[in-house]
């Protein structure tokens, strides 16, 4: 298992405004040391620096809490990549029942792997394209979401025919936002103090 990381847990008592369990943290070490793993073969984050995937990984993830209704249980995560946000999501709510869409095999492989490795429960991984999804006509789901560095309305577009009414589209955002034509931004406290987090969300009728 990978050292104990401090700011894995202060970092989660500050969003979750309650302490990991030790069944959380010790997944969360798991899903840490397969990233690191992997990374070494297949280029899946930014860095792989243990520090930095908590910090930019895990708990950037967990901001999705501040925006994600409290009663979704069927999430989407679009173009999962190594499973963010929907991996740590679920760690923290154990009856999410989560879909990752992830086009690129290799990812897809990974995703499959961690979840095998962390025994997650209602996790299915989807290696296809998120059009492929709504073309197949695919289940509806509470909440679809993505860390998007791409166009967040060719996402509000998709994630709509795929949401059910009353869901939501949510994808994190860049550090400075741009005009909608549909949804809206929320901004929320960041990771660290005096940080702050965008996210366009697309509430569905």
């Amino acid at each position: 298992m990978s050292t104990e990381l401090p700011e894995l847990r202060s970092g989660a008592r500050r969003i979750l405004c309650r302490d990991l369990t030790s069944a959380e943290a010790n997944k969360f070490h798991k899903y840490l040391d397969l990233l690191i793993k992997w990374q070494k073969v297949h280029r899946l984050l930014g860095s792989p620096d243990p520090h930095w995937i908590v910090e930019r990984i895990f708990l950037d993830s967990l901001l999705f809490l501040r925006v994600l209704p409290p009663d979704a249980r069927e999430v989407l995560d679009v173009g999962s990549g190594a499973g963010v946000p929907g991996i740590p999501l679920k760690l923290v709510i154990p009856d999410l029942r989560l879909t990752m869409v992830e086009s690129r095999q290799r990812r897809a492989s990974f995703l499959s792997t961690t979840v095998r490795e962390l025994s997650l429960r209602d996790v299915r991984v989807i290696p296809e394209r998120l059009e492929s999804m709504v073309r197949d006509g695919a289940d509806r789901f509470d909440a679809v979401v993505a860390r998007c560095a791409g166009d967040v309305g060719y996402l509000f577009e998709l994630g709509a025919r795929l949401g059910r009414p009353g869901g939501v589209v949510i994808a994190s955002g860049p550090p400075k936002i741009h005009p909608l034509h549909i949804g809206e931004w929320i901004t929320t406290p960041g990771v660290n103090s005096g940080e702050t987090r965008n996210f366009a969300l697309y509430r569905l009728e």
